[in-house]
């Protein structure tokens, strides 16, 4: 089988809001793939991050991959907006969308990678008919809303799930993981069939939030190598 990249990808919504400028200069310095940004309207979820004026001047700070995971009810009003403000991967949420198809396409139209995202109770089962359409399945490790949870255990599973179906179909898509990822645990999200490791609050509440990252990378690749 195939060994797809591991990737970090730190959280900004965990990230000191007076120093973005700092904040994304680290960053950039850093052993971090992408920046990921996190859109709440306190609708979809019980609370309000940010948007795409924040996007639009984090695009100008980085060239590492802007992903944006939209924690929002009808994603698709302001799909082609996040595009404008830099999106590269754009990822709505399956329980967001009744049209979940159509939205993937327009996605994919306005020039920027799919993505969907999955609640914890949401079964990877679901998204059968639209895997080989997408580049990345985000599992959430913890309930959308707030930074800072604990991770829940089953997501272990669900990964392994989630890996099946994408080698079963011959997809493509990468899998993300997000919320109460470190250290102690990146390895074996790998092992399960993870990609993509967002981190946030473990990342900035740190002494040294470089050297956290460059640990997190580290952690991950020892999983990979146990494969």
């Amino acid at each position: 089988m195939e060994k797809k990249p591991v990737l970090i990808a730190p959280s900004l919504l965990a990230a000191n809001f007076l120093e973005l400028g700092k904040e994304a200069d680290m960053l950039n310095r850093s052993e971090a793939d992408w920046f990921h940004l996190d859109v709440m309207d306190g609708r979809f979820v019980p609370n309000i991050s940010f948007g795409l004026p924040v996007i639009a001047q984090i695009r100008k700070a980085t060239q590492k991959t802007c992903d944006v995971h939209l924690m929002i009810e009808e994603p698709e009003k302001y799909a082609e907006a996040f595009k404008n403000a830099g999106a590269d991967l754009l990822t709505v949420h399956y329980e967001a969308c009744p049209h979940l198809h159509r939205n993937i396409q327009q996605i994919k139209h306005l020039g920027m990678k799919a993505g969907v995202a999955l609640n914890p109770h949401t079964p990877v089962g679901l998204l059968e008919n639209v895997i080989r359409d997408l580049d990345l399945v985000l599992i959430m490790s913890v309930n959308p809303g707030f930074g800072g949870q604990t991770f829940i255990e089953q997501t272990y599973h669900k990964i392994a799930q989630l890996r099946q179906l994408i080698n079963d179909t011959n997809a493509h898509a990468l899998i993300e993981v997000d919320g109460g990822i470190s250290a102690e645990n990146a390895g074996q999200l790998i092992q399960a069939g993870a990609n993509v490791l967002v981190a946030g609050s473990a990342v900035f509440a740190s002494e040294n939030p470089e050297q956290t990252i460059s640990g997190l990378k580290a952690a991950a690749m020892a999983g990979l190598g146990k494969m």
